[in-house]
């Protein structure tokens, strides 16, 4: 017999008492997918989810059909992706967390490397990446997809947050970050969120100039005195402003003025989120072995 989905009322922990406006209280927070090894990276595209599978090596597709779900491998071997999203032309970009490389797939979904090393080195192990309206590319390169291969495999000598510009030019926007891991612009793309998973425990937030490079860094939010366990990792922003952030307790949703709104609680630890569906409404969330679907009051910035 399949393993059963529940579904079950969410569990808000509201700081601010303006988390109920956001997320109905009672609202089913459902389990659409379950069994699998480590869930990452949903991106919304037009009628499906897509999702990584980082263990198992493939990126994962679910469907609500009339029939029922449906839950399938899009495509397996990719260099174990991790963050996935979609380009200006509605092509997916994937970050190759084994594979040190960010990916475009083309419209038969075969992936091309696009940004393999930077100054000679090979990337650490892409984690999650963004796309600007210009298209150009952000995205971060810790080390986690290396650690196990000894000092030697890092190239790198920082664990650095990139950009690839439309004319295939990288650059090096940040290099302050122990373990760099989510990020998200702002719905008007003026300032740009990074998370870092590796010890401090806290988000920051940077002016995004018109040239495309970041200045006037500060911490937006600080997760470290939560006592549970878990670091930022995804985050997105609905066209409110709010930014979503997947970290210690639960999605924590915070004030564009980083006043912490509150957390949505999980059965376990979330590793990312995105928004989809017909009104980019609901807010799909990756959770260790999971996958989990919630109906909220928001409307998400879009992809692409």
């Amino acid at each position: 017999m399949p393993e059963p989905i529940p579904h079950v009322d969410v569990d808000l922990e509201d700081e601010s008492g303006h988390l109920a406006e956001l997320v109905t209280p009672g609202t089913n927070l459902e389990r659409i997918a379950g069994g699998l090894a480590f869930t990452e990276g949903p991106v919304w595209r037009g009628d499906h989810l897509l999702f990584s599978d980082i263990p198992n090596d493939r990126i994962c597709r679910w469907r609500d059909l009339p029939e029922g779900p449906e839950l399938t491998t899009f495509r397996a071997f990719n260099g174990k992706t991790n963050g996935l999203t979609l380009d200006r032309d509605g092509l997916l970009l994937g970050c190759a967390h084994s594979g040190r490389a960010v990916l475009r797939f083309d419209q038969n979904q075969q992936p091309t490397p696009i940004a393999t090393h930077f100054e000679g080195g090979r990337f650490n192990s892409p984690n999650d990446l963004v796309v600007k309206r210009n298209a150009d590319i952000y995205f971060t390169d810790p080390p986690y997809g290396i650690d196990e291969l000894g000092p030697d495999a890092k190239e790198q000598t920082v664990n650095g947050v990139f950009r690839l510009t439309t004319d295939g030019l990288l650059d090096l926007v940040t290099d302050r970050f122990t373990r760099p891991n989510g990020l998200a612009f702002s719905p008007d793309e003026q300032r740009l969120y990074i998370g870092d998973s590796g010890g401090p425990r806290d988000v920051w937030v940077f002016d995004v100039e018109d040239d495309g490079t970041l200045s006037n860094g500060s911490q937006f939010v600080d997760m470290d005195t939560h006592p549970s366990s878990g670091n930022p990792d995804g985050m997105k922003c609905d066209i409110g402003g709010r930014v979503w952030i997947t970290g210690p307790g639960g999605v924590w949703v915070v004030d564009p003025n980083g006043t912490v709104i509150g957390r949505v609680k999980l059965p376990e630890q979330p590793a990312n989120l995105a928004w989809g569906g017909p009104e980019w409404s609901t807010l799909f969330i990756t959770a260790r072995s999971s996958v989990y679907r919630l109906e909220t009051n928001c409307v998400g910035v879009t992809v692409p």
